[in-house]
């Protein structure tokens, strides 16, 4: 008898536990899922962000073993520029040399810098002839066909620019739209489509350099001109007549740096490198080293055959000629 109710107590449990699994399940709910399934990772964007640097120094392939080479434009102060010492002799200087040889060192390879015209930085890069180009780039669309850009290492913007009594024609970026003014900017670069989008058609006018443009800026041959804004406050305050009148939108609001085409190993070194130099804040001492430099003697431009700023006599294509001879320079310390 105490077997059977021993057995019968049993079942009755049996059938109780049943019930209760039974109301506490989920009839919608797939069997065979786990009740607490993994989230699924997110895709990374980046393949090479679980990379350690060292593996990518490893893969590293430059133009030339152990060296990275820079093509930048020194007629762009702040950012490029020859500093002048007390003799005439001319440094390479400004934030984007400073960054070149950070880039440089933090890659443990020696950095070579060749001078050229801005236009000529592209066809390099596309030439797969140096590593990367240094020269206040903006990351524009069109220019993605010649080289890979890096993130953003300044944030910059873009300016108009006439004289002191030239200022009351443009009180708004409507008013550079007149066939009578003649609108300036520099050859290949963001200011040039700037002008194209802004100006009337016929009154553009395309220089190879920042300096032509202020030159022209101050003789009268140009009413105004798109600049750079760091370049612009840099040409103001060395150039009294000059005036910054309009602050001009444009979406890709800061440089960053041109790299060679299809290298992705590069493009991740010399954007760990930016990160670190922004966060170790040693950008933000580039650039307030630039601007003081950049307001003492100094020139823009290309220098001649001996590695001199050339006469006032020397053309562009000397300088260009003298600058294939002898392209190499040495940022400033």
């Amino acid at each position: 008898m105490k077997k059977f109710l021993a057995l019968l107590l049993a079942l009755v449990m049996v059938f109780a536990l049943a019930a209760c699994g039974s109301e506490a399940s989920d009839p919608t709910a797939d069997p065979n899922a786990s009740a607490t399934p993994e989230a699924t990772p997110e895709p990374t964007e980046n393949p090479y962000a679980d990379v350690s640097t060292e593996e990518l120094l490893a893969q590293l392939e430059t133009v030339t073993d152990g060296v990275l080479s820079v093509a930048t434009s020194p007629d762009f102060a702040p950012y490029e520029f020859y500093a002048l010492d007390e003799n005439g002799n001319a440094t390479l200087a400004g934030f984007d040399i400073a960054l070149a040889q950070y880039l440089a060192d933090f890659m443990g390879l020696e950095c070579q810098i060749t001078a050229m015209d801005f236009d000529g930085i592209a066809t390099e890069l596309s030439m797969k002839t140096t590593d990367i180009g240094l020269a206040g780039f903006s990351p524009d669309p069109e220019r993605e066909g010649a080289m890979a850009f890096s993130d953003l290492y300044y944030l910059g913007g873009q300016s108009f620019v006439t004289t002191k009594d030239k200022a009351d024609l443009f009180p708004d970026l409507e008013s550079i739209n007149n066939p009578e003014y003649q609108i300036g900017c520099q050859s290949g670069s963001i200011q040039q489509n700037l002008a194209e989008e802004y100006a009337a058609p016929e009154s553009v006018t395309t220089l190879v350099r920042v300096t032509d443009i202020v030159a022209e800026l101050v003789s009268g041959g140009l009413d105004g001109a798109f600049i750079e804004t760091a370049v612009a406050e840099n040409y103001a305050v060395t150039n009294p007549d000059l005036e910054i009148v309009l602050e001009v939108p444009y979406d890709q609001a800061g440089s960053a740096v041109g790299v060679q085409l299809d290298n992705p190993v590069l493009l991740e070194l010399v954007n760990r490198g930016i990160a670190q130099c922004i966060e170790s804040g040693e950008m933000d001492r580039f650039v307030a080293e630039a601007n003081e430099l950049s307001l003492g003697d100094m020139y823009e431009g290309l220098l001649d055959a001996s590695g001199q700023v050339p006469d006032a006599g020397t053309s562009a294509e000397d300088a260009n000629a003298a600058n294939s001879a002898a392209p190499e320079e040495s940022p400033a310390a």
